[in-house]
């Protein structure tokens, strides 16, 4: 792919338990970082639950508008486990078990003092034709099919598979980020920062509030894009625009900017 190209993916993270609260995600973050490590961008991402007809529908509206689509969730042993016969479904393919992941999880069950079963098996089943990602702390893998990478929910297990998926991922531009922390709240900045935008509509000006430890408020700023050079000068313009309101704004690492939950005090 040309390196001006901007690759488009999106994540669904499948799982009645990240919905009901219980489960808190944590791979959205690391999904969305590694893409855009090799110049994927992370566009979209849809929490559903368990349910066929809701999993076949976005999987097949998302593959045909995002370059990649990444599942979590859903490819165990039990009952509610059904990412992978919805994937099967909304592609129109059969599902088949894999002689060597039936192999490979037969002996790791077996020296546990276990038996292989249908639950387990169910683990080795893919659609037809999917390739698979390697996961090596329980055997069982994940799969590409096309665009779809379909990957498990646990953070440990989804980081090896999503490993393997990025061998198969070709990427554009990538994003480029710097960031600024600033002594004034939004309130104050809010204007500046709007105008700032309206000159600079290449690149993404994101704006997040913080608790300072020693109390009060101050806000951090990350701008995003893929020019360096106009990065840069967004940069500059906005640590100007911050000292002509008074304010004493410092270099900030960008992937340390977060956002608090606490609203500011206009």
């Amino acid at each position: 792919m040309a390196e001006s190209r901007i690759v488009k993916a999106c994540l669904i993270l499948i799982g009645n338990e990240i919905l009901s609260g219980r489960t808190q995600d944590k791979n959205l973050a690391f999904i969305a970082k590694g893409l855009n490590e090799v110049g994927v961008q992370m566009e979209a991402a849809y929490v559903i639950p368990d349910v066929r007809e809701t999993i076949i529908a976005l999987i097949n509206k998302t593959r045909a508008e995002f370059d990649y689509v990444f599942t979590t969730g859903g490819i165990g042993p039990t009952h509610d486990d059904i990412t992978t016969e919805c994937v099967a479904a909304a592609f129109g393919l059969d599902l088949c078990q894999d002689p060597e992941t039936v192999a490979a999880m037969t002996q790791r069950v077996e020296e546990r003092g276990e038996e292989m079963n249908s639950a387990r098996l169910r683990m080795a089943t893919f659609p037809e034709g999917a390739v698979l990602l390697k996961n090596e702390i329980s055997v069982a893998p994940g799969y590409m099919l096309e665009n779809v990478f379909v990957m498990a929910g646990v953070p440990k297990i989804m980081q090896m598979m999503f490993f393997e998926a990025k061998k198969h991922l070709e990427g554009g531009s990538k994003v480029l980020s710097r960031g600024l922390g600033i002594d004034l709240g939004e309130g104050t900045i809010a204007d500046t920062l709007t105008e700032l935008q309206e000159v600079y509509t290449d690149i993404d000006i994101g704006s997040y509030p913080q608790m300072r430890s020693e109390g009060g408020f101050m806000v951090s700023l990350v701008l995003r894009g893929r020019n360096k050079k106009r990065l840069d000068e967004a940069h500059s313009a906005t640590m100007q625009a911050l000292r002509d309101l008074g304010g004493d704004p410092v270099e900030e690492d960008p992937e340390l900017a977060q956002s608090s939950a606490e609203p500011e005090k206009k």
